[in-house]
């Protein structure tokens, strides 16, 4: 118990707080750098799925012609895409240190937009339609803000 209370001791003080925030600046680098990589992986699944569903659609009969839904293949196209916005944000966080938030509520709203593109009326009510409306308002607005700030505080 003792090496434990020293370690402890040792952490908390204040001489070793650059060592602290050194330490542990490594440690969300590492931790970014196996989510890009964990991306990276999802991306390349995400592509392939929807290159096997085109083959396999354009291939069906009638000849090429879709037998899903274009929605349904819009929705895989804006997976790969908000996959990219996240690799996207890993990205830019690891070369700047910095989270962008313009570039997360740019991220939400594709996502939000996927799922208003994809909705299906016979599974959900108008209501959570009239949800989705509000969280792209919410997003919209606060991306405008965003903006709006970034170019008082450059001039």
């Amino acid at each position: 118990m003792k090496p434990i209370h020293r370690y402890i001791r040792l952490i908390l003080s204040k001489d070793q707080d650059l060592l602290f925030l050194a330490v542990l600046r490594s440690f969300e680098k590492l931790v970014s750098k196996l989510l890009a990589i964990c991306l990276m992986v999802v991306v390349f699944v995400a592509v392939f799925d929807l290159f096997k569903v085109l083959v396999i659609e354009l291939r069906g009969e009638p000849f090429g012609f879709f037998n899903r839904t274009l929605i349904e293949i819009f929705g895989l196209f804006l997976n790969v895409l908000i996959a990219l916005e996240l690799l996207e944000n890993i990205t830019v966080y690891l070369k700047d240190n910095v989270i962008q938030v313009e570039l997360v509520i740019v991220t939400a709203m594709i996502a939000v937009a996927r799922k208003i593109i994809i909705f299906d009326f016979s599974k959900y009510e108008g209501l959570d339609l009239l949800a989705l409306g509000f969280a792209i308002l919410c997003l919209a607005t606060s991306f405008w803000m965003i903006k709006r700030l970034n170019v008082n505080i450059k001039h």
